[in-house]
């Protein structure tokens, strides 16, 4: 009795587990093998390090169009010009002063007038000239020199006229010079200041002529004045051509 009951319990668990077994290899068999995920910690290593040497040259590459934009940038402001001239007014202040230089009255600042006017009014007295003649070239001698001081006493005004332009130029300038964007910039504004040094060593060296001037005039008015009065001396002292005495009534008779 026992026995068949035995050999029904084992085939009905073999029957069983033949019917559990294709259901537990179901998943196993009908899953792809490209399905299946392998994670290589080596070749990922290998992956975020390309990627972050790639990152590296794009933002080197950035960096260098930003320097080399920067360098446009500061060569453009080298480059860039100076918006500011003092030019017409420098030349202003230097035509002012030749104006009165060429004002400059009876001897202008000519060799050849100078030549002309030492031969015939500074030069020796002439023994044939008239007394007349000799008044006449000393009061001409006499105009020369008050008219060359007051040429000098004008330029010198001139001059002193300039200094409050000057001033204000130079101010402007040194401004200028020091908000200057850039190279080409700070170098006009210097010689532009230079500009400015030469027309005041013009206006000096106008004024020191105009001094000479009139000091030359005063020195050749008293050396013609000396040979004048030499000659003037020897007339009064020359017999029969000098002083003749002669009556003078001192007091009237009644006649």
């Amino acid at each position: 009795m026992i026995k068949p009951i035995s050999s029904r319990s084992r085939a009905a668990r073999l029957a069983a587990a033949l019917l559990i077994a294709p259901v537990a290899l179901s998943p196993l068999i009908t899953t792809p093998a490209h399905a299946i995920i392998v994670f290589d910690p080596s070749n990922y290593a290998q992956n975020v390090l390309t990627a972050a040497r790639a990152l590296q040259q794009i933002t080197n590459q950035i960096t260098s169009l930003q320097n080399e934009a920067q360098g446009l940038i500061n060569q453009a402001r080298n480059l860039a010009s100076l918006p500011y001239s003092s030019l017409q007014q420098l030349q202003q202040s230097v035509q002012r002063t030749q104006q009165l230089l060429a004002q400059a009255q009876n001897i202008a600042f000519d060799v050849q007038q100078i030549d002309r006017a030492f031969q015939s009014t500074y030069g020796k007295a002439s023994i044939s000239a008239s007394d007349q003649q000799l008044i006449a070239d000393a009061r001409t001698r006499w105009q020369n020199t008050v008219g060359g001081l007051q040429d000098a006493m004008r330029v010198q005004a001139g001059v002193v006229g300039n200094i409050d332009t000057n001033r204000a130029q130079m101010s402007a300038l040194i401004g200028q010079s020091q908000g200057a964007t850039g190279a080409l910039q700070a170098t006009q504004a210097g010689n532009q200041l230079l500009a400015l040094q030469a027309q005041q060593l013009a206006d000096l060296t106008a004024l020191m002529a105009a001094n000479g001037r009139a000091q030359a005039l005063q020195s050749a008015e008293q050396a013609t004045a000396v040979e004048q009065g030499r000659e003037q001396r020897r007339r009064f002292l020359t017999p029969g051509a000098g002083y003749q005495p002669g009556n003078a009534k001192m007091f009237n008779n009644g006649n």
